[in-house]
């Protein structure tokens, strides 16, 4: 049935004020559409965490809309990932987007961050440690880029 699929639309942190204007008024158009959740990224290396986060507690205060932040383990200790978690829980913000993220600009390869989580199946363990999130996760369609064959990206 037509009616149950759900669907989610995904928003890049605006870098300008024009910008975050045209972003406002495209949340207020695609609002009445009642996506299950809007999630907001932020870079790989988490240069935009603040604008992401700024973005999603906007979304969910002037919004009828459940706001979403992107989460990565690029760039950041357990520790660090965990606490910007319980900021979020205890903001009310309760939907997370938990992803591996791709590696920071200039790097081909993905590393763990030292003392990191290595992948997003132990950042969505973490964070069911910390609160009960909705959490979504990201797949590749396909065999993931890095894995040797389809039977090792499942195995993964």
């Amino acid at each position: 049935m037509v009616s149950d699929v759900k669907v989610s639309f995904e928003f890049f942190p605006p870098k300008d004020e024009a910008s975050e204007e045209k972003l406002w008024q495209t949340i207020k158009r695609l609002e009445p559409l009642q996506p299950r959740f809007v999630s907001v990224t932020y870079g790989a290396d988490g240069s935009t965490r603040d604008r992401t986060h700024r973005i999603v507690r906007r979304i969910q205060e002037e919004t009828s809309l459940v706001g979403a932040p992107h989460l990565t383990c690029v760039g950041a200790t357990k520790e660090d990932v965990l606490e910007i978690a319980k900021g979020y829980a205890n903001e009310g913000i309760n939907h997370i987007v938990a992803l591996r993220g791709d590696p920071p600009a200039g790097e081909d390869t993905y590393t763990p961050y030292p003392g990191g989580f290595a992948y997003a199946n132990d950042l969505v363990e973490g964070l069911m440690g910390i609160a009960d999130f909705d959490l979504s996760v990201a797949a590749y369609p396909d065999v993931h880029p890095e894995a040797a064959d389809a039977q090792a990206n499942v195995n993964w």
